[in-house]
């Protein structure tokens, strides 16, 4: 399994670290990542983070801009000044960071997303309440275009 796949949520320990779960470990460690790429989420109180790919992958849509309009430089400083790197320690664990909390409302336990390529960081609350959004609005897309519905029977 090379993706991103699940969720769970790890307490913050006395030292303000959280060990990222196994799972994920396996994929970063399979991928190669010894340095992690944490950015500020647009749109949603959480960090997406990934390897340096997820870095890239940025940078070069940033260069496909005209240098000169203010888009690349908006893009540039989303990118790089809402960005952080995230160290492993050799246990595993990311050191919690202001950074971080003040993004996501994080404070004692963190919440893990799989997201394929990539994974983000939540505070758990603020996670269920966006999962039960996105169930919600995926259910009505469903209602609304009568694809997978299952009739009742009378």
């Amino acid at each position: 399994m090379d993706r991103f796949l699940s969720n769970a949520v790890n307490r913050i320990d006395a030292k303000g670290r959280v060990s990222v779960p196994a799972h994920f470990r396996s994929v970063l460690q399979r991928r190669g990542y010894g340095e992690l790429y944490a950015l500020r989420a647009l749109d949603v109180p959480a960090l997406d983070v990934g390897g340096l790919d997820l870095l890239d992958r940025y940078e070069q849509r940033i260069a496909l801009e005209d240098p000169f309009l203010q888009t690349a430089d908006d893009m540039s400083f989303f990118c790089h000044g809402d960005g952080m790197f995230l160290k492993l320690d050799q246990d595993g664990r990311i050191t919690v960071t202001d950074f971080m909390r003040e993004h996501t409302g994080i404070s004692s336990e963190i919440a893990f997303v799989g997201r394929g390529n990539f994974f983000q960081i939540w505070e758990p609350q603020r996670l269920s309440a966006y999962g039960a959004q996105v169930r919600a609005r995926l259910l009505q897309l469903r209602r609304g275009t009568g694809e997978g519905r299952v009739e009742e029977a009378e």
